[in-house]
């Protein structure tokens, strides 16, 4: 058997069980990894969707020019698919991108205008006013604008939806995802709900996002925008695909943290994957107190940490943001520790119950 291009190879990723590194949480935690997709992330799903759906409709036109503003992920997905059906491709992206991602679109034949990551969404230097401006100037472009593109949520719910609860024999109690574009969270989400409206929904937001407080308050606050440094989560503007009612628990994390996580999760697991892995697996540990044995808990980790070999993965980069790593037994100094405790604690109930 062999495939006809790379793009058949996208979707059907692996669920692993994360056994060490979530160790004392007594669910099941288990780790959908979209690093096995050939461009390495969540974003081939879409690119590949998302482009197909507009040949099918005739907005996408033979010799066009594929316009988009991304942080990274979704433009390397893009340039991929544009590269294999011979589309051109321009992508806008913010300042915040690391080297390595911005390296990886241009080797796949895209042009890439960085634009500054302060700027305000309505800033005509905004990576979302220049992709919109690319588009309108350049003859036989298509702006593919996921933010707001419905089939960046159909995608999912057409793929992941079905393949988490085909992995998990529908046993799947908890779905945890990065909320961004709104795409992978809510299409999933939209799907297994209707296959089970008990499943909880956890979003996961930056700090610096105004996500989670337009959740809670349906009020956009712009004094919740300020920079943060984890990437692939986290919004300055209210994306369409966010669809709010599936949500069942906003979660923010911290970018210190999101990168401890990440770094755990290659030497505890020995999966290399991106920053925003780490705040997904950091929110599951804000919220292990309300996991019961029963549950069985799904992560969605959206890529690679090849693409930041130059930041989390660089004990520098690290020790420049004050996110000092983590040394290599410190979980396990911790769960000494813990367990010690735990029999001083025991043995001074038995004492208190014998007195």
């Amino acid at each position: 058997m062999y495939y006809k291009s790379v793009l058949e190879t996208i979707g059907h990723t692996p669920l692993i069980e994360l056994s060490r590194v979530c160790e004392a949480i007594p669910a099941t935690i288990l780790g959908k990894v979209e690093a096995f997709n050939p461009g390495q992330s969540a974003k081939d799903r879409i690119a590949l969707y998302m482009i197909e759906q507009a040949e099918k409709t005739g907005k996408l036109k033979p010799g066009a020019t594929i316009v988009e503003a991304t942080s990274g992920n979704t433009g390397y997905s893009l340039a991929m698919v544009s590269a294999i059906k011979g589309y051109k491709c321009i992508l806008t992206v913010t300042s915040k991108a690391s080297q390595e991602k911005l390296s990886l679109l241009r080797a796949l034949g895209a042009k890439v205008v960085v634009c500054p990551s302060d700027a305000e969404p309505e800033d005509p230097r905004s990576y979302y006013s220049r992709a919109e401006q690319i588009a309108k100037e350049t003859p036989n472009a298509y702006y593919i604008g996921q933010n707001f593109n419905p089939d960046n949520v159909n995608a999912h719910y057409y793929t992941t939806g079905p393949e988490l609860w085909e992995q998990t024999g529908g046993k799947i109690t908890h779905y945890v995802c990065c909320a961004g574009t709104g795409g992978t969270l809510s299409g999933t989400a939209k799907y297994l709900k209707e296959k089970n409206p008990d499943i909880k929904i956890i979003a996961v937001d930056a700090y610096g996002s105004v996500l989670k407080k337009y959740w809670e308050t349906g009020e956009f606050d712009e004094n919740e925008i300020y920079p943060y440094k984890v990437e692939g989560l986290g919004k300055t503007i209210i994306p369409k695909n966010v669809l709010f009612e599936y949500i069942d628990d906003f979660i923010k994390v911290t970018d210190r943290k999101s990168a401890q996580r990440a770094r755990a999760l290659a030497r505890l697991e020995g999966l290399l994957l991106g920053y925003s892995s780490g705040s997904v697996l950091e929110a599951v540990f804000k919220i292990q107190k309300e996991l019961k044995p029963s549950d069985v808990v799904v992560v969605l980790f959206p890529d690679h940490g090849s693409r930041y070999l130059g930041k989390i993965y660089n004990d520098e980069w690290m020790k420049q943001q004050g996110f000092t790593p983590l040394k290599d037994d410190s979980y396990n100094k911790l769960k000494r520790i813990y367990k010690v405790y735990k029999r001083k604690y025991q043995r001074y109930l038995k004492q208190s119950l014998n007195i």
